[in-house]
């Protein structure tokens, strides 16, 4: 069972020194990004897009986790702010999340590795929940928000994952559903 062990974490250390580094980073469109936008985040991603350390860089606009913020009518707004503050298409790629449509079926089959209950000890989720006076009236779809997240990170096997603090504990239940679902597909 060791020899197995050893032999397996060999196998999966060479994979991981193969792997192309890949960021997957974004914005819900919630409206026009802001300075505060810039200076949190779009800075380092022009940054980032022109430093050559990354083979692929996806900046999502993440109109499905921002049904409840009007995000239709910000779409536009959100790509042509990311292109104002530097972001190169010909470095980057830009995409609609809800134009993935492997997205939302990655999605569906986490969800059934989350309890509900998971989701609602999750301490952005709750900050979220608080902050929109949700209260008893949650739409189904947000407490799907984690689990949307992780599918996005995995489809594209991001290996970097530039978050705020106030994000690690989606990331912690990213970790989560992937070990889950690792497990779900060896029984």
């Amino acid at each position: 069972r060791i020899c197995i062990s050893i032999q397996v974490m060999k196998i999966y250390a060479k994979e991981i020194s193969k792997m192309s580094k890949i960021i997957l980073t974004g914005d819900r469109p919630t409206g026009r990004l802001h300075v505060g936008h810039y200076v949190g985040s779009l800075k380092e991603r022009v940054k980032l897009q022109n430093s050559g350390e990354y083979d692929e860089i996806y900046i999502m606009i993440a109109d499905a986790q921002a049904l409840t913020d009007n995000a239709e009518q910000n779409i536009m707004n959100v790509a042509l702010d990311y292109l104002a503050c530097g972001i190169d298409p010909e470095k980057c790629h830009i995409f609609i999340q809800s134009m993935v449509p492997e997205l939302t079926e990655l999605t569906f089959y986490y969800m059934n590795l989350v309890t509900v209950s998971r989701v609602q000890r999750n301490p952005t989720v709750k900050a979220e929940i608080q902050q929109r006076n949700f209260e008893a009236s949650i739409p189904v779809g947000f407490f799907c928000y984690p689990i949307s997240q992780a599918a996005d990170i995995t489809a594209f096997r991001a290996t970097t994952v530039p978050v705020g603090e106030d994000q690690m504990p989606m990331i912690e239940q990213c970790k989560e559903i992937v070990i889950s679902w690792k497990l779900y597909l060896l029984i």
